[in-house]
């Protein structure tokens, strides 16, 4: 879409905040980089410290292979930064994976980091705010949080596996759950297979 405003033409940036908190499954995150990447999205990426001690844990990257992955990488003391103000248009944000730490601030509106900070504008400029909330099992308080962001207008989106897309490997699975949050922000990336109905 443009906007005609006094005879100028401009085109909507297409660019998107990645948060990466510390719950288990930073390779969530580092799909949605690479996702972007294949889109020809730009992407900001923010990464919480617990985020690298997780992806050591879990994959082979290095946390420098991973913020290669994005265009622009942002401290998460630096609460200057451009992602920290909403006259810093986006297409919206993403959190993959998000704690429920992270989770509880961005509900609270208590924001302690660039992370939380960011996810905060994303509300307040009404643009989508998905989150791959990782955590199981769920007991009350989670649940409340969780209604609490929704009818703030985020999107809560655990990392689930669709299995009727018959995955044959857990990278599958992870491309297939980052395809469909994907979806969340009207971008259609290749990996993910689409339901076309039963069949006989």
């Amino acid at each position: 879409m443009v906007d005609d405003v006094n005879g100028a033409v401009r085109s909507p940036p297409v660019r998107m905040v990645v948060g990466i908190s510390g719950a288990s499954g930073a390779i969530y995150g580092a799909r949605v980089l690479d996702a972007l990447n294949d889109l020809g999205v730009e992407s900001h990426l923010v990464v919480t410290r617990a985020a690298l001690l997780t992806l050591s844990q879990e994959t082979d990257l290095s946390a420098d292979a991973l913020t290669a992955k994005a265009s622009v990488v942002h401290k998460l003391a630096d609460v200057g930064a451009t992602i920290a103000s909403g006259s810093f248009r986006t297409l919206g944000m993403i959190v993959a994976p998000c704690s429920v730490k992270t989770m509880s601030e961005i509900a609270t509106g208590v924001t302690s980091s660039l992370l939380t900070r960011a996810a905060d504008v994303t509300l307040k400029e009404r643009r989508p705010l998905v989150l791959m909330v990782r955590e199981t099992p769920l007991h009350l308080g989670h649940l409340r949080t969780m209604t609490a962001l929704a009818e703030m207008g985020a999107v809560i989106a655990p990392p689930l596996p669709a299995l009727y897309a018959k995955p044959a490997s857990i990278m599958e699975m992870v491309d297939q759950s980052v395809g469909r949050a994907l979806d969340l922000f009207g971008l259609d990336w290749a990996a993910v297979r689409r339901w076309d109905g039963l069949k006989a």
